[in-house]
């Protein structure tokens, strides 16, 4: 029989990024309780497993140096060697330079570079001083490598399978495209069922077919969500390093790992959360001694939380830090010339001046920060996938990040307006409510301002924002949306109702066209642009102030 290699290699990258990720996770754990014996038979477990797996494709030089690596992790399990910061040290480079070895077997390099060599004879060098000087400790023979590895392997075999995010992409797409198609076939039937024999028949068969169809699309975007706990694992290590590297000492602590999302989206906040992540080790947590002085406990607390919230993911990054310095972001805007020395701000817009791009309070550059470059990319990228990013502080207990983001890029719950003979779509998540517009405000002809309830509403009109061209009617509609705290009102000719989205991205020639953030297709095949709220509350704010200056 003969073997695709190329599979084989595929499956081996993955099962040894896995391997390597979960020895990282459970060393991070150890470094906390290095009694828990389990915890080392598990690393030892998947060291193991790693050396098996490439003895087998006869990759001879990671067998060799994972053989140093099983030798010292055997000696641990036994309780020859004591758990040690130092020892974690060694294990977690070990599985850094593991990775490293991984990638030059892939790409046809079976030999160590002199510098791994060295490495691992000093693991062996480690090992074997133990075993002529033991300091035995007390031993665990309980977890062994054979049986328990075996069921876990035969569990996970039967339980999941891997498939190429393209053929997933590809099945999304093919329920985008039947769902537009039946939106079309449902309402030509509606328009000639009196013509058809049996129409009533025709129009209930069709509905099961479209509940049949709704739970297959609810089951192809299930597919797609993946929890998010393995890629927040991903960033204890980060803190842990970062923290080190600024005499700091961090732990994170992970909070709804279990929760689901769109593996698109996930890959694409990752740099984002990032980013936050060092900020926060950066210049949220202070030093050892500061906290103490501060009554604080001496190590840093950093925490990433997901939850669901009314048909959205949001993740929270907060720490227990110094919080922002108010005065001196002031300071640094106004030597910048971001504001005026008699400006007054509140406190919300003075933090918000960090998103600012090239702003930076750090006196010197570091490894970290300094160059003035994350927050505004983290702004602008969190927008692109849709999303909200809020900030909140306070000075001495910390900072908090909060971002919102849908649930997947594909599919939205929308809010249809019509204006004229053109139909926009509001995200339902950004709609507070609807109203209608007063009679007073009939003569501003793009939009203005009306009393809500006691409080100023700037409002525009989508006729003028898009160019309808048309004269508005007797009666317009207010769709009061809100972003960020912000808010204002969107006037439409008529409030079509609550309709499912599927998300089409805009041409070249579109993108840079502003309110506008992707479009999609109607029941009756028309184009509907699908409205960017955050862009569109800036200008309506925008041309009430002016309004009031004017």
């Amino acid at each position: 029989m003969e073997i695709n290699r190329e599979m084989v290699l595929q499956s081996f990258r993955d099962e040894t990024e896995e391997l390597l990720t979960q020895m990282e996770q459970s060393l991070l754990q150890l470094e906390s309780q290095p009694e828990d014996r389990e915890l080392i038979s598990s690393i030892f477990r998947a060291a193991h497993t790693l050396k098996g797996n490439a003895s087998l494709l006869e990759f001879r030089a990671i067998t060799q140096a994972l053989h140093s690596l099983e030798d010292l992790l055997d000696l641990l399990r036994k309780g020859t060697i004591r758990v040690s910061a130092e020892i974690v040290n060694l294990l977690l480079q070990s599985v850094d330079i593991s990775r490293q070895i991984a990638k030059r077997m892939l790409a046809g390099e079976d030999t160590l570079l002199p510098e791994h060599q060295e490495f691992f004879s000093r693991l062996a060098q480690i090992a074997n001083a133990s075993n002529r000087a033991p300091e035995v400790l007390e031993a665990d023979a309980a977890a062994s490598a054979g049986p328990q590895a075996a069921s876990l392997s035969g569990t996970k075999g039967a339980s999941s399978l891997r498939v190429d995010l393209s053929r997933l992409d590809r099945m999304l797409n093919l329920t985008v495209e039947f769902a537009i198609a039946q939106g079309r076939m449902r309402r030509m039937l509606q328009q000639r069922s009196s013509e058809l024999a049996g129409g009533r028949e025709v129009l209930d068969t069709h509905a099961n077919l479209e509940s049949l169809f709704l739970e297959l699309q609810e089951l192809v975007m299930k597919i797609r969500m993946v929890p998010v706990g393995p890629t927040f694992h991903r960033f204890a290590r980060s803190v842990r390093d970062m923290a080190r590297k600024s005499g700091k000492i961090a732990r994170m602590l992970i909070v709804g790992e279990d929760v689901e999302v769109d593996t698109t989206i996930l890959e694409l906040i990752h740099d984002p959360l990032m980013h936050m992540i060092r900020n926060s080790v950066d210049h949220g947590l202070e030093t050892p001694e500061v906290r103490r002085s501060a009554g604080k406990d001496p190590s840093g607390k950093i925490v990433l939380e997901a939850f669901h919230d009314s048909g959205n993911i949001v993740v929270r990054i907060s720490d227990d830090g110094a919080g922002l310095d108010t005065a001196r972001i002031l300071q640094q805007a106004r030597n910048r010339g971001l504001v005026s020395e008699t400006g007054r701000l509140s406190d919300f817009d003075i933090q918000n001046l960090i998103f600012q791009p090239g702003f930076s309070t750090a006196d010197k550059v570091s490894e970290l920060s300094g160059r003035g470059v994350g927050l505004d990319v983290v702004r602008r990228n969190v927008n692109a996938l849709s999303g909200t990013l809020h900030l909140e502080s306070v000075k001495g207990q910390g900072t908090t990040f909060t971002i919102r983001l849908p649930l997947t890029l594909a599919i939205i719950d929308g809010f249809a307006v019509r204006v004229g003979t053109e139909t926009y779509v509001v995200p339902l998540s950004s709609v507070k409510e609807c109203l209608e517009l007063p009679a007073e405000n009939h003569r501003c002809d793009t939009g203005g301002v009306i009393n809500l309830r006691g409080e100023a509403l700037p409002f525009l009109r989508l006729r003028d924002l898009f160019g309808a061209g048309q004269k508005a009617p007797a009666r317009e509609r207010i769709l009061v949306v809100e972003h960020q705290g912000g808010r204002a009102g969107l006037a439409a000719d008529e409030l079509l109702g609550e309709q499912q989205a599927v998300i089409k991205p805009l041409g070249r020639l579109f993108q840079g066209i502003s309110g506008v953030s992707g479009s999609t297709i109607l029941g009756d095949g028309r184009v509907a642009l699908i409205l960017d709220v955050p862009a569109i509350c800036r200008e309506a704010i925008q041309r009430s102030s002016e309004s009031v200056l004017q």
